[in-house]
């Protein structure tokens, strides 16, 4: 039996045969597939890899790449990881560099031949160096917003991994849409300390819920598990979590990860620099995040005004604040 995309825990060889219609320009369509790589920090089960994965694993259905990638890459073996892929001649390699910034920017300039576009913390670096950031707050803020008006005990809750600035700025924009429709709600952040954790994770959210939060916001993946347990709301971050906890996940902040892998993919292969930060691509009003939540779960008023704000952020009228210090 052949497969069109040959699938392994620790590789993926996707092969060059066009499946699909491609997002990108017809000039990059028709040139032939670029040699992109990912390296995944996180097994690609973790809810931040699995947005890139799948954007990456559909550009290789559709013929516009061919994608090789590791997962559970470690700290010390990341570095090693870029250097391999760029000497088997990947032409982009896509991953991040939140835990190895400054060794992730030297790989790079030994190999000023090949682009890099990691997520990161700091800024693009020479030519080949590009950045993203994870910026789903607009969809973090308008589930707080429902989620204020749903909360009866006026406690909630948010797991996060690491107070590096994405995550902060994501907890922070919830807690800033929850104060926008109820002031007076108490909010609770819990950090564990890693990226993939989810026992950890579960074990936050339960603490919260033990402290009197009613609804959870997961920026973590675990979190759903213990609002489930404990028989109230949660809701989720990047992907869609509802299908996998129908009775507990509301509303999620969406992340969609394939307009910045198009304009990276197209800057590759036109041999452009990548030494750009690519962040916009990933914001609500240009198409790279969104909210989709569970009609009925809030009154109809509440839909109604964060329907409002959504309407008002994809129209560049309204900004949710971009909060980066610590929550506490």
């Amino acid at each position: 039996m052949t497969h069109d995309i040959i699938l392994s825990r620790r590789a993926v060889i996707a092969s060059g045969i066009a499946l699909g219609v491609s997002a990108l320009a017809p000039a990059a369509r028709a040139a032939a597939p670029l040699k992109v790589a990912g390296i995944h920090a996180s097994p690609v089960e973790n809810a931040w890899n699995s947005c890139l994965h799948k954007a990456l694993q559909d550009a290789a259905k559709e013929g516009v790449i061919e994608y090789v990638f590791s997962e559970g890459v470690s700290g010390t073996d990341y570095p090693r990881a870029m250097r391999e892929y760029a000497e088997q001649g990947n032409k982009l390699i896509i991953g991040e560099a939140y835990a190895v910034e400054k060794e992730a920017r030297l790989v790079a300039t030994e190999y000023p031949d090949t682009a890099f576009v990691l997520g990161s913390s700091g800024e693009a670096a020479g030519g080949n160096f590009g950045v993203f950031g994870t910026w789903n707050h607009d969809g973090a803020y308008l589930a707080g917003m429902l989620a204020g008006k749903m909360t009866k005990s006026n406690v909630v809750g948010s797991v996060g991994a690491i107070p590096i600035p994405e995550v902060n700025m994501l907890i922070n924009a919830f807690a800033a849409g929850v104060k926008a429709v109820n002031p007076d709600c108490k909010h609770l952040v819990s950090f564990i300390g890693t990226f993939f954790d989810p026992p950890k994770a579960r074990e936050a959210g339960l603490a919260q819920i033990d402290a009197g939060a009613d609804i959870l916001f997961g920026e973590r993946i675990g979190t759903a598990d213990a609002a489930k347990e404990r028989n109230i709301k949660s809701v989720g971050s990047l992907i869609d979590y509802t299908p996998r906890y129908p009775d507990t996940v509301f509303a999620n902040a969406m992340w969609y990860f394939r307009p910045i892998l198009n304009a990276a993919i197209a800057d590759a292969a036109a041999g452009k620099p990548v030494g750009r930060n690519y962040t916009a691509y990933g914001l609500m009003k240009d198409g790279g995040s969104d909210i989709v939540y569970v009609k009925g779960a809030a009154s109809a008023d509440a839909e109604a005004a964060m329907e409002k704000v959504r309407a008002d952020i994809k129209a560049g009228t309204f900004e949710v604040p971009k909060l980066m210090e610590q929550p506490k």
